[in-house]
């Protein structure tokens, strides 16, 4: 259900999810400039690749989170992340944080007020079967461990 499950290991997916935006500031600011826009490899994203992934993601996120407590058993709606960072390229690494940061608080500021049963709702992803808000937060923060992974400097 959660691909990214083990990232998270045992932390608190909150926790990782409300250190995330300071966390990529301080990776992002520690790049030499030319490395920003630089893939690691071929067929790889660059830091501004994935920071622009990243703010693309939080909206999707902010929405599904949001349907999923105002919709009984939504289903979350897919999206190809190859289609969409065709255009990745035309962004600047500092806009896209800005955008996740801003769009991560908001998420978090709903995150924290959600109860126990919140959490339980049930959710239909086409791709992965049914799953909880629980989950669907969860895979927030581990999606968030994967990019940071990728984006430290010895990666």
């Amino acid at each position: 259900m959660n691909p990214y499950a083990s990232f998270l290991d045992n932390r608190n997916p909150v926790s990782v999810i409300g250190s995330t935006s300071s966390e990529l500031a301080r990776i992002v600011n520690s790049l030499p400039a030319d490395r920003v826009t630089t893939a690691s490899a071929p067929g790889k994203w660059s830091p501004r690749d994935i920071l622009a992934h990243l703010a693309d993601t939080e909206i999707v996120f902010a929405y599904r989170l949001r349907q999923a407590l105002a919709e009984d058993h939504h289903t979350i709606q897919p999206f190809d992340q190859d289609l969409w960072s065709k255009r990745y390229e035309s962004f600047d690494a500092a806009s896209a944080l800005a955008v996740f940061s801003a769009v991560r608080s908001w998420n978090l500021a709903l995150l924290r007020q959600l109860s126990a049963a919140d959490l339980a709702r049930p959710i239909t992803h086409p791709e992965r079967g049914k799953m909880t808000v629980q989950t669907l937060v969860e895979t927030m923060a581990g999606h968030d461990l994967n990019h940071l992974r990728q984006l430290a400097p010895s990666a």
